[in-house]
């Protein structure tokens, strides 16, 4: 398949899906560019997975349209399940069969010749570190084994597009690592990657853009420089030398700073986000006035940095906001469906 690097991959507008009562999607508008990975993060129940079925034509949208490199997922979807390939939450090869004789089955399934198809599942094996696996049973597999055998399953015919729900969880840490290693390579062929995931450091590892989805709706959308700035200009970090003056710490920051200030679970640590205050003060300025009045109170300050927000800080941020929006709004735009 000759890969499509250039232009827009994907391409929504309005796009809604409703089960009974819940508008597990409403209204979302997607701009994703070829050749990236695009991230889409959200907690459970946000509504990932309802727009990447409809993306993937295992739904039909009731509003809105979505294009897969101008295709039209619902007028054209042969042309768009030919370009694309999904690998959801759960393994879906044949435990029952070796690793070889899955991605031989799917090869022969997909139109490669008896040949052609053991000798791109061996290349497949191997680059995914899986050769001496090959021969046993997936039902034997650990997990991190087989949700590489999995994404192995989804690009036996390499897609233009390739959709990545929630692929790294309930992994390890190496596993995961491995995971990211496989998305980076596969970005590198070509293919564009949308990953739906609930882990911050996986779309800040992988994502060169990324949507912020809560309740069914995009919340925000960006660069991760973009999204970090969007919720101020950085993050003032603070380790104290008596626990118990934390609470006094927290009211000081708050009044001072004008920000939220959130408690770490380290009981001696806590964060406040900054950006430019109302005198035109800067995030560097704010932090210093913060320590002198610190300091003025009889506060010690062992350890502090100033830094970006990270994108865990951003996404609190973003959700309050919403849910603070929803709050005064009609009661009927319910949480969405996973």
């Amino acid at each position: 398949m000759s890969k499509q690097t250039t232009g827009l991959a994907i391409e929504t507008a309005g796009l809604v899906k409703t089960f009974g009562a819940t508008r597990a999607v409403d209204g979302v508008d997607l701009s994703v560019p070829a050749g990236t990975v695009y991230g889409v993060l959200g907690p459970n129940g946000a509504g990932k997975t309802t727009a990447v079925k409809m993306l993937a034509t295992l739904l039909r949208p009731d509003a809105g349209e979505a294009h897969i490199f101008g295709h039209d997922v619902v007028r054209e979807a042969d042309a768009v399940r030919g370009m694309v390939s999904l690998t959801g939450q759960y393994a879906s090869v044949d435990e029952d069969l070796t690793g070889i004789e899955n991605l031989i089955l799917l090869g022969r399934l997909t139109g490669h010749s008896k040949q052609a198809a053991r000798i791109r599942s061996e290349q497949l094996l191997e680059a995914f570190g899986l050769s001496e696996a090959a021969g046993r049973q997936v039902k034997n597999y650990s997990g991190g084994m087989r949700r590489r055998i999995d994404i192995a399953a989804s690009i036996l015919n390499t897609p233009d597009l390739l959709f990545l729900d929630e692929p790294t969880t309930g992994l390890d840490p190496r596993s995961r690592n491995q995971v990211w290693d496989i998305v980076r390579a596969v970005v590198a062929q070509g293919t564009t990657v949308l990953l739906t995931t609930q882990y911050l450091d996986e779309a800040d590892q992988l994502a060169a853009r990324i949507a912020v989805i809560d309740k069914g709706r995009v919340i925000a959308e960006g660069t991760k420089g973009e999204l970090k700035a969007s919720v101020g200009a950085g993050s003032v970090h603070l380790r104290l030398r008596d626990a118990h003056q934390r609470a006094e710490a927290e009211k000081l920051l708050s009044a001072v700073m004008g920000a939220q200030v959130q408690l770490e679970p380290d009981p001696v640590a806590l964060t406040a986000r900054v950006g430019t205050g109302d005198n035109g003060q800067g995030a560097a300025e704010q932090a210093a006035r913060a320590l002198s009045e610190l300091a003025r109170a009889g506060i010690t300050v062992d350890n502090f940095s100033l830094g970006q927000p990270s994108l865990d800080e951003v996404f609190l941020a973003l959700t309050d906001r919403t849910t603070d929006t929803a709050n005064t709004t009609d009661t009927t735009d319910q949480g969405a469906a996973a």
